[in-house]
């Protein structure tokens, strides 16, 4: 083999594509493997382009700052347009239920340096006039999220990442990672083979199938959601409104305006739809339909344009796993993003350069560790997973 190389990553998607970014800046020489014929072409592409900070969790309220950092100053930075708009995140509560949930996760959301706050009704009125007055208490708004075009952030990363030096092999099905004595040697692929001391598995949905090649059996398991987006309208909403309340069908659904006027959507099923299937089907739209327009009259005569399906690999308690193995030296995972890989990705992804390329983390990095850890006892569930 005269293929040889500091890193390889397994996965060319929300996660694959930052840590690719953030290592070639880094000055790591590395590959990137991808079963598809292009980045991005796994859950990425059914991604809506929520990006936020807003969660209970503090490894992923960290993150999820450091994302925002990256993605709100990504075109005076780069020049290069990826849609953003900072349109903030709502989360709102019509029951005694979710407004406890709410304020009870502000004192942790404050002390890891969230801006957000509580509303009462007629003060977040204010800020989404056309919310159903009926029945509702409040909600959290947290001002600094917002959203982007999930095709142009991929893209761009992927291509500042080319320009760093990162390599990139499409339609390359990885088949064995060599690790005698349990340490990395190479990665096999259908079509070639490479040196190297460290892979990082982000393969989202099939990151299970990738631990298996190092005799690991991870806690990943897809299953399936759903989202569409409208014809477009004249602006009328600002904020990604999320409503965690549970229903017949759902456990949670959450919608924003596009800045060109579309509604974009999507829906978690109770009981999830396990697998790979990603074939849309439309059998969701009576549910969100009436949730939506529950919610937010004004919807009501919005025609639906597109719908589609992709895949969330969900953990056990809602949170990546994200570590060095402790069996296979030299192979250290990124997975179980549970559909927030987007969110976390560019926070993530440089993360990951800094285990991969320091002796020393800081104090903040090991805390996210040591949250994430996939050798951790999963317990309770995050609460805005």
């Amino acid at each position: 083999m005269n293929n040889n190389y500091d890193v390889i990553v397994i996965g060319a998607g929300s996660v694959g594509v930052p840590a690719a970014w953030a290592l070639a800046r880094a000055g790591v020489k590395v590959l990137v493997l991808d079963r598809f014929a292009s980045f991005g072409q796994g859950s990425n592409k059914a991604a809506i382009g929520g990006i936020r900070a807003t969660h209970s969790d503090p490894a992923k309220i960290r993150l999820g700052l450091r994302s925002l950092e990256i993605v709100s100053t990504w075109e005076e930075t780069y020049g290069h347009n990826i849609e953003w708009v900072k349109g903030g995140y709502s989360f709102v509560a019509y029951r005694e239920t979710e407004e406890s949930t709410l304020k009870t996760l502000l004192e942790t959301q404050h002390r890891y340096g969230l801006n957000i706050d509580w509303y009462d009704k007629e003060e977040l009125l204010e800020i989404i006039p056309a919310l159903n007055p009926d029945g509702l208490i409040g909600g959290t708004f947290s001002p600094d999220d917002g959203h982007c075009s999930p095709l142009l952030l991929n893209y761009v990363m992927y291509d500042e990442a080319v320009n760093a030096g990162a390599e990139f092999r499409f339609r390359e099905q990885v088949i064995e990672i060599d690790a005698p004595e349990g340490r990395v040697r190479a990665v096999r692929t259908d079509k070639g083979a490479y040196e190297t001391r460290v892979v990082v598995n982000a393969a989202g949905a099939w990151a299970a199938e990738v631990g298996k090649l190092v005799g690991l059996t991870h806690p990943v398991r897809p299953d399936s959601h759903e989202g569409g987006i409208t014809e477009p309208v004249a602006p009328f909403l600002s904020p990604m409104v999320v409503d965690i309340r549970p229903a017949p069908g759902s456990a949670n659904y959450y919608f924003f305006q596009h800045k060109t006027g579309q509604v974009v959507f999507c829906i978690t099923p109770d009981p999830p739809i396990p697998g790979f299937d990603r074939r849309e089907t439309s059998a969701f739209l009576p549910l969100v339909s009436r949730r939506m327009v529950g919610l937010m009259p004004r919807l009501l005569n919005l025609r639906v344009r597109r719908t589609w399906r992709g895949l969330y690999p969900m953990s056990p308690d809602g949170s990546p796993l994200v570590g060095w193995s402790r069996e296979v030296e030299g192979y250290l995972m990124a997975i179980g993003m549970c559909g927030q890989g987007f969110m976390l990705g560019p926070g993530l992804g440089e993360l990951i350069a800094r285990m991969v390329t320091q002796d020393e983390l800081s104090p903040e990095d090991q805390e996210i560790l040591d949250i994430l850890s996939p050798y951790r006892a999963f317990q309770k569930e995050e609460a805005l997973k």
